[in-house]
């Protein structure tokens, strides 16, 4: 009778545990496809586009197949933030990844975007009637806000003109201009225009309104695999670095990556239209294709010098934690004044040597990893007030690209 009884308890304890468990389970995947919901709006995106689109507000290459043909559509959702929607997509059978903005930003708020959204969401520029001389001239004085007072602004200008005839036909129609308008509000699009030329930038493949597509990437973060959402819920932040760590490619592969980052930081450095800041160094904002080549995926945090600094200086701060864009764009606060600095402390190339510490030094040759140690914390140390420091990141860069670059050469990897 007692053996029954305790047999019954046991059973007991084990069917509450089993439904705790479930109960636990089923909140937990509730309040992620919430989440998911909430991030993932492509739908909403789309709607908005195409109702301006069937009005004749907008125009672009992409807007046809997007909301008439339905030759465009979205595929997996990488949103990180509702505000922000990205989609692997397919366009006409060729893959991308599209991008749309969703919500206004009233603010230049350094906890959001520098893009302010309010007239994005309008398309209220430029107005009917405006010319393109006119128009010239308002992307001109744009340019000169956003990148300074460089020589070269109207090749620039010339440049944008060409992207905005989406249809090639000679000319920019109203609606064409608008969707113009509202894309260089953004610093990636302006970027990608800039650097259209350069291997490690992905390419334009066309726009509607402020919604535009990009080159597709084989793989979206620089380590790691990508799970299901719902297997991620359950795996331990620790247990996935070490995931992380151990499905890379191999080192040669990973040295050929690293290449290709350092060469997109010599990319932005002093281009053509000026300094370019990269405020968030994260690998989930890099990738790589088939070959190994490193291809941006996410450029919305990487900002004109010239812009940031305009918008951060003579700002309100108590400590340096309040001169802070993006995760790495970082100024002093004058304890003085009260008020933030505006050159930012850390370059470019330091950022991306911190990133790549760890990823490199994991499985390094022998008759390498000390050498390769040294020159990358010499490149973390970096400092942009550091004297004749462009001599010094131009010299570091170099070396740590002929150090990779001797030990894979002649590799089947390279």
């Amino acid at each position: 009778m007692g053996a029954q009884a305790r047999f019954s308890y046991v059973r007991m304890k084990y069917l509450f545990f089993s439904w705790l468990a479930v109960f636990v389970g089923s909140w937990i995947i509730y309040v992620q496809y919430s989440t998911y919901t909430e991030l993932c709006r492509g739908k909403d995106c789309k709607k908005i586009i195409c109702d301006k689109y069937k009005t004749g507000v907008i125009d672009g290459p992409a807007c046809n197949s997007l909301c008439v043909t339905e030759t465009l559509y979205f595929g997996k959702c990488l949103s990180t933030k509702p505000s922000n929607q990205m989609y692997l997509g397919i366009w006409d059978n060729l893959p991308g990844v599209v991008k749309c903005q969703m919500e206004q930003a009233l603010h230049l708020d350094f906890g959001t975007e520098l893009e302010p959204r309010k007239e994005i969401v309008l398309f209220d520029k430029p107005t009917r009637g405006t010319t393109v001389q006119k128009f010239k001239e308002m992307v001109y004085s744009l340019f000169k806000a956003k990148l300074g007072d460089q020589g070269n602004l109207s090749e620039l200008v010339n440049l944008i003109l060409t992207v905005a005839d989406g249809d090639k036909d000679g000319q920019v129609s109203l609606g064409e201009a608008k969707s113009t308008w509202a894309l260089l509000q953004l610093n990636e699009f302006l970027l990608m225009v800039i650097l259209q030329d350069k291997e490690h930038t992905p390419k334009l493949m066309g726009f509607c309104g402020d919604l535009y597509v990009m080159e597709s990437v084989e793989y979206t973060s620089l380590y790691g695999i990508s799970l299901p959402w719902v297997i991620e819920l359950f795996i331990p932040s620790g247990f996935r670095r070490s995931m992380d760590q151990l499905f890379t490619p191999s080192w040669p592969r990973k040295a050929k990556i690293a290449i290709g980052l350092l060469e997109f930081v010599e990319d932005v450095f002093h281009g053509p239209y000026g300094n370019f800041l990269m405020c968030d160094t994260s690998a989930k904002n890099l990738g790589y294709n088939d070959k190994y080549d490193l291809k941006m995926v996410d450029m919305r945090k990487i900002v004109p010098e010239t812009n940031l600094k305009e918008l951060i200086k003579d700002r309100h701060c108590e400590s340096d934690l309040d001169c802070v864009y993006g995760t790495d764009c970082r100024t002093s606060c004058d304890q003085s004044t009260m008020k933030c600095t505006s050159e930012v402390i850390q370059p470019n190339l330091a950022k991306a040597c911190q990133l790549l510490k760890d990823y490199l030094l994991r499985g390094a040759p022998s008759e390498i990893r000390e050498e390769l140690e040294k020159q990358l914390y010499s490149c973390i140390a970096l400092k942009v007030t550091a004297n004749q420091m462009e001599m010094e990141h131009s010299l570091i860069l170099n070396n740590l690209k002929t150090l990779l670059w001797k030990k894979i050469s002649y590799t089947n990897d390279s």
